[in-house]
């Protein structure tokens, strides 16, 4: 079996290390080269295009940061559709739409191959131990072709239904994940302003039914100053806009998510789409006056569980 590899940045890096770690013989590719150099040297093989990387494996995950750079990576004339072949299996696991995942699946199809789309959840450092969660869109027979692979890069498997059911529900998650997270901004500020202390704030959420995972990892970067969680503002305004576009064409009127986004684009106007997404609580700090940082906060998030093999998460339906 081999795994080719395209897209080797925060997520990606992760994921592909984890499958190399784990003795899969994996080629990667990336748009530059110096990503992909420790991963070489510890027994990746690199291919320069992706159709070549395609043409010699028979898996082919991509792990990108829009809909648009997925396809350019699979439509191009050295791209993946050209390198597909019959019985190959394309994994799509960047953050996309149901629609965009559909699309380049059928040209998938078309030269004889397979596709899933397998988005996931849980933060890049839970991709660095293999203890991510993974949702996964396909028919249930590529599914259990895929299995293997999705068992060694995440700890808990859902298959969702057919191909971009994933995509929908991982779309549906970050935007909870947004919400929580902007939630956990207002409350810090509000106890900094309350004179609060805010080591024992965090706690508070913690012990609380106000708790949550963005609380236990964002929260603790926003306290130590870092605000660093490997995850950039542009990839939440691009996730949160692809939420609200799932609600618009099914004519559902919300009130959360225009703000969401509204905020999302204040903060990148002002401290710039790379900026960690935590950093939007920058937007209270600045209109207040007030600092939300605090001694004994971690500078990044650490996944201390065990590493261990995945399993596919079964519906109890009785």
């Amino acid at each position: 079996m081999i795994v080719g590899f395209i897209g080797l940045g925060n997520l990606g890096e992760k994921l592909a290390a984890t499958l190399l770690r784990n003795n899969i013989n994996l080629i990667v590719h990336d748009k530059l080269k110096k990503k992909a150099v420790h991963l070489i040297e510890k027994g990746a093989n690199w291919e320069d295009t992706p159709i070549e990387l395609a043409k010699k494996s028979d898996f082919i995950i991509t792990c990108l940061p829009s809909p648009s750079i997925s396809a350019t990576v699979m439509e191009t004339r050295y791209g993946v559709i050209e390198g597909i072949s019959k019985g190959k299996i394309w994994i799509e696991m960047s953050t996309t739409s149901k629609q965009e995942v559909s699309r380049l699946s059928k040209l998938v199809q078309n030269k004889g191959g397979f596709s899933a789309d397998c988005p996931v959840s849980g933060g890049c450092h839970r991709a660095s131990t293999g203890n991510i969660s993974i949702f996964s869109g396909c028919e249930r027979k590529v599914f259990e072709k895929i299995k293997p692979i999705l068992f060694i890069m995440g700890k808990k498997i859902l298959h969702t239904g057919k191909i971009g059911t994933a995509s929908v529900l991982k779309v549906m998650t970050n935007y909870l994940a947004t919400s929580n997270l902007i939630s956990c901004c207002e409350a810090l500020i509000t106890m900094k302003g309350e004179g609060i202390d805010l080591a024992k704030t965090f706690e508070a959420i913690k012990i609380s039914s106000g708790n949550s995972f963005v609380h236990e990892t964002e929260s603790q970067v926003i306290l130590n100053g870092s605000r660093d969680i490997n995850f950039t503002m542009d990839l939440v305004l691009k996730d949160i806009e692809l939420f609200q576009q799932i609600a618009d064409e099914r004519n559902i009127p919300l009130d959360i998510s225009p703000k969401l986004i509204e905020i999302f684009k204040d903060g990148i106007s002002k401290y710039g789409d790379r900026a960690f997404s935590p950093s939007i609580v920058q937007r209270l700090e600045h209109k207040t006056g007030l600092n939300v940082q605090c001694d004994g906060f971690p500078e990044k998030i650490e996944d201390y569980d065990e590493e261990s093999l995945g399993y596919e998460v079964v519906l109890n339906n009785n």
